[in-house]
């Protein structure tokens, strides 16, 4: 008869042993959804790897996977009974259940089995060696990221995503009383459609309000790790699976999202 505690321990165990080749972890949370989590994810792992590190991304958000949309439909391979997560770059892999399960089919899952397709991800997968493991977690405080931070303990920080406006702040409070709870570092604050661009006079217009961002610096004693203006051509990108950091060069959003990469490196290796 199978010993559910060798099970447990075992899984426990190539956890431990995948995670142990990666140098660096970081969730990405946000307290509500539509603030462009996933797209600050998806960026900062892109412009880690143009950087020259050696990145992973890892979708957990089980029941609205996005970054198979934003970074085109690549799927993940398997290799000795191990997912090998989907090549993006030379240096950039990612893994999503959206690559796994039919497009457009819902994942109706409790807690339990979110917390063991979470272990899967982190234990029978073939991360190999990084540098940083990005974490898109949904949007929240609920299972997912409590898997996630239960699994691994303390990982090097999150990073919370946020717009301008009040009614976002009024989560956002929620997510980083929730990490403190959990005993994780707060890296920093992004503050995303924080303003668009007047096209023809290039005047800023903060059509969400604005000092949303420096409000939740102040008042939790961290780092505004950038401003994210509104693009159209960005979000088009989005949905053709373009990175902004490789597709929009030059533009004052990439410069923002590459100075934000910056950021977390200089607060997480310091």
């Amino acid at each position: 008869m199978v010993n559910p505690q060798f099970n447990l321990n075992n899984e426990q165990n190539k956890v431990k042993e995948k995670m142990s080749k990666v140098k660096h972890k970081i969730a990405v949370l946000s307290g509500k959804g539509g603030v462009g989590k996933t797209t600050v994810a998806v960026n900062l792992a892109t412009a880690l790897a143009e950087s020259g590190y050696k990145v992973g991304l890892l979708d957990l958000d089980i029941h609205g996977p996005n970054i198979v949309r934003m970074l085109g439909d690549k799927h993940p391979t398997v290799e000795d009974e191990e997912m090998v997560p989907a090549e993006i770059l030379p240096n950039l892999k990612a893994l999503s259940i959206g690559m796994l399960v039919e497009a457009g089919k819902a994942v109706i899952w409790r807690g339990p089995l979110k917390h063991s397709a979470i272990k899967q991800f982190l234990g029978d997968t073939k991360w190999g060696e990084l540098d940083y493991l990005i974490f898109d977690l949904p949007p929240g405080t609920g299972d997912e990221a409590l898997s996630l931070f239960q699994t691994l303990g303390k990982i090097d920080g999150v990073v919370i995503v946020t717009t301008p406006q009040k009614i976002s702040l009024d989560d956002v409070r929620r997510s980083i009383d929730f990490v403190h709870s959990m005993n994780q570092k707060l890296i920093g604050i992004v503050e995303n459609m924080s303003y668009v661009r007047c096209p023809k006079c290039g005047e800023k217009i903060e059509i969400f309000g604005n000092g949303g961002g420096e409000i939740l610096v102040k008042e939790y004693n961290t780092e505004l790790l950038g401003k994210i203006p509104l693009d159209p051509k960005a979000a088009q990108l989005a949905d053709e699976g373009k990175p902004i950091t490789l597709y929009l060069r030059e533009t004052e959003i990439e410069k923002v999202f590459r100075n934000i990469a910056e950021k977390v490196v200089q607060i997480v290796e310091k």
